[in-house]
């Protein structure tokens, strides 16, 4: 049987280190038996053979990308193409696309205060994504969203209000998933650089995630330590 096949396309700020975290997110997928092409092509993401991926994965920050050129995209994820990214992976891809921003579930803000310290709540232990991994501290930008109320939360933070307060006791998905269609989607805030994707929790949460939305078994996500 072939391997499942992954796509990665890495641009846009090069703040957020988009081709370290593409190599980490490649050999993530390689390790789980994927067969991953990595490309710096947002066009890669529209071609003719992307419906024949498992799973796409845009580590990109911004980026352009014509809207009526994102119908192979959404067409492969309706279909049953599973998408996946981590902080600004989809939260902030192609910004003026209203569709794909509507198959992503997310659009990021705001960071309010930038690099702190803030809680991840686990909120659903029982998720395969998630399983054995507790509330923890994470240090980063804590991401504000606007988000589908459609999508599953399975980890959430609170903002304290010390840099904002008029949004004080505001809860936000840290991780969720979510459905476009057949298409898995999932998404987590964590891993603002390629660093953080080394850190055991980000990196257990995002491998398990990108498996998931790859259409791969539980008993796959559970070989993920």
């Amino acid at each position: 049987m072939p391997k499942p096949r992954a796509l990665i396309v890495h641009g846009g700020l090069e703040l957020h280190q988009p081709r370290q975290g593409a190599e980490k997110v490649a050999d993530m997928l390689s390790m789980s038996g994927l067969h991953v092409t990595v490309s710096d092509d947002a066009n890669a993401l529209v071609a003719g053979d992307v419906a024949q991926m498992a799973l796409v994965v845009p580590v990109i920050t911004g980026g352009t990308m014509p809207r009526e050129k994102i119908t192979p995209l959404l067409d492969a994820l309706r279909n049953g193409t599973g998408m996946a990214g981590y902080h600004h992976c989809m939260s902030t891809t192609f910004r003026d696309v209203p569709q794909f921003r509507y198959a992503a579930g997310c659009t990021w803000v705001a960071h309010p205060g930038n690099i702190m310290r803030y809680r991840v709540r686990v909120t659903r232990p029982d998720d395969p994504i998630m399983a054995g991994i507790t509330d923890f501290d994470h240090v980063s930008e804590q991401y504000y969203m606007h988000y589908d109320p459609a999508v599953e939360v399975l980890a959430e933070t609170t903002f304290s209000g010390a840099h904002h307060p008029w949004r004080t006791n505001v809860v936000m998905p840290v991780t969720f998933k979510t459905h476009y269609g057949a298409g898995r989607i999932f998404f987590t805030a964590l891993g603002h650089t390629a660093d953080e994707l080394d850190l055991a929790n980000v990196r257990r949460v995002l491998h398990r995630g990108l498996l998931w939305s790859a259409g791969l078994s539980d008993d796959a996500l559970a070989k993920v330590a």
